[in-house]
C-alpha cells in the first residue's frame, strides 16, 4: 500500500520524510567518497535528462515494467550517459524498493538538500514552456533585489499553465500564470453576473 507521505511532490527537503532518507542516504554516501560536486552535477543531468525525455518518464513510471527489465533498462540509459557509480547504485536501490515513479522528486530533494546545506535558497520555477537563459537571469535578479543573495532555480516545465510561471521559494508562493489569470477572470465574470 502506497503512504500518502509518497503521493505528495516535496517542494524542498524535509529530515524525516521519505524523501528526505534518501535524499540524506545519497548525500552522504557522495560525501564519504569525496564525490560529492560530481554527483550533484550528475543528479541534476538526470533530472534534466527525466524532464525532456517522455520516454524516460513513461518507463519510470509504467508499474507493469518487471523490475529487472527496468533496471536494464535504466542502467544502460546511465551507463551510456557516462553517470557514475553512485548514481547507478542510488537508482538501483529505488528500483529495488520498487519507488520508481518517485525518481524525479528524490532527485529534486537531494538538490534541495545540497543547497540548503551550502546556504543557498531553492526557487521552483514552474513555466509552460522552457525559460530562456535572458529569462532565467531576470528571475534571478529579482530575487536578489528581494533579498535572496544565494539563490538557485530550479525548472519544471508544465504545459497546462498556458503561460507565464509560478514561482516557489521557501512558504512564498508567486502565481503570475495565465491559467490561475484566466479563472481569477472567470470568478469575477460570475460575480458580476
Amino acid at each position: 500500500m502506497v503512504s500518502n507521505e509518497i503521493a505528495v511532490a516535496p517542494s524542498g527537503f524535509v529530515a524525516g520524510s521519505l524523501f528526505g532518507r534518501y535524499a540524506t542516504a545519497l548525500y552522504d554516501v557522495a560525501t564519504e567518497h569525496g564525490k560529492l560536486d560530481e554527483v550533484i552535477e550528475e543528479a541534476q543531468a538526470l533530472y534534466q535528462i527525466i524532464e525532456q525525455s517522455s520516454d524516460l518518464r513513461n518507463l519510470l513510471n509504467n508499474r507493469t515494467i518487471q523490475d529487472s527489465e527496468s533496471q536494464k533498462a535504466i542502467m544502460a540509459i546511465l551507463a551510456h550517459q557516462g553517470f557514475g557509480i553512485i548514481i547507478k547504485n542510488f537508482m538501483g536501490v529505488i528500483i529495488q524498493n520498487r519507488r520508481l515513479p518517485l525518481t524525479e522528486e528524490f532527485l529534486q530533494v537531494f538538490l534541495s538538500l545540497v543547497a540548503l546545506r551550502r546556504g543557498v535558497a531553492i526557487a521552483e520555477v514552474i513555466s509552460a514552456t522552457p525559460l530562456s537563459d535572458v529569462q532565467k537571469a531576470q528571475i534571478q535578479a529579482r530575487l536578489v533585489e528581494a533579498g535572496y543573495s544565494r539563490v538557485s532555480i530550479q525548472e519544471k516545465v508544465e504545459k497546462s499553465l498556458l503561460g507565464g510561471l509560478v514561482l516557489r521559494i521557501g512558504s512564498r508562493l508567486y502565481d503570475a500564470s495565465l491559467k490561475t489569470r484566466i479563472s481569477q477572470l472567470h470568478e469575477k465574470m460570475k460575480g458580476a453576473a
